[in-house]
């Protein structure tokens, strides 16, 4: 992708690249973003004041902390608050917390609606306090089963109309792209066809695609890349300890707008502050940027 981008400048054109490189790299392979600012050739101005207003935010706060290997700040000051952390004992204790925390404490106290506003940001979909156990909880407490409403069964699924689902493949037949949130909004049993609801866009699928779509009251950090909600809820328990590392940790906190939740373990979220390293990208794009020009223009064409 970046080489299509770099292939349509024309020689006179400037490139700005505006990105947050403490994230989580890309889903495809490369590091694209940390090897530009790495291999020293590029002018790099780097963001690290944080303002009067954002200062206000304890979601921001708490974010720079942890990127710069700092625990957040866990206690709730007097007064209104952005951020907040719900104390559990183990996976299983957090995810009955985060259940309640997300169907009743937050609508109760913000005003936010459970499943429009509020996303479940888990470091894994396994586990007791991971993506696909946590959906089906919320499904059962946010949309139930109601006695004479349609439902379908496909995929490790039992299909509502209301449950809030995402795309996870890119279809361009129906101009639907891996991470699109959506809502179901029919079932036709005698066509054997479900309808999406996506901004207003309604997309049919038929009973047999529907391998395409997952539940999405709960996903993962990493389908997260690139999204904002105004409700974040972070279960993090020691039961995660593989995905543990900062930059997931720093990911999930800035994809809340209005409010973030951490439901968890203060020694999980203390592993995830300390593992800075994540798994090592194997590039040779920052060796080759750093390669000084004449030497480049030398070297035989591959």
């Amino acid at each position: 992708m970046m080489a299509n981008v770099l292939q349509a400048l024309p020689q006179h054109a400037a490139l700005l690249l505006v990105g947050d490189v403490d994230q989580l790299p890309s889903v495809g392979p490369g590091q694209v973003l940390a090897d530009l600012i790495s291999c020293g050739r590029l002018p790099v101005a780097r963001l690290t004041e944080i303002f009067r207003q954002a200062r206000e935010s304890r979601i921001i706060v708490n974010a720079h902390r942890v990127n710069r290997g700092a625990m957040p700040e866990l206690e709730v000051p007097d007064g209104a608050s952005d951020f907040y952390f719900v104390e559990t004992i183990d996976a299983e204790d957090a995810a009955g917390k985060l259940v309640k925390v997300v169907a009743e404490r937050i609508p109760a106290r913000f005003g936010l609606d459970a499943i429009r506003d509020v996303q479940v940001l888990c470091p894994m979909s396994r586990g007791a306090a991971g993506a696909r156990t946590l959906n089906l909880a919320l499904q059962d407490v946010l949309n139930p089963a109601r006695a004479g409403a349609p439902t379908v069964e496909r995929f490790g699924f039992t299909w509502r109309i209301g449950d809030k689902v995402m795309q996870v493949e890119n279809n361009y037949d129906r101009d639907t792209f891996n991470g699109d949130l959506g809502f179901i909004s029919n079932l036709d049993e005698e066509e054997g066809e479900m309808t999406v609801d996506f901004d207003a866009r309604a997309v049919r699928y038929p009973y047999t695609d529907l391998d395409e779509l997952t539940l999405a009251y709960a996903t993962t950090i990493h389908k997260a890349q690139g999204s904002e909600y105004p409700a974040v809820a972070i279960p993090l328990v020691t039961q995660h300890y593989a995905m543990l590392q900062r930059n997931l940790l720093y990911t999930g906190l800035t994809r809340g707008k209005q409010l973030v939740v951490l439901v968890g373990q203060k020694k999980a979220i203390s592993i995830a502050v300390r593992g800075a390293q994540g798994r090592r990208r194997w590039s040779k794009l920052r060796e080759l940027l750093m390669i000084d020009d004449a030497t480049f223009a030398a070297r035989p064409p591959a």
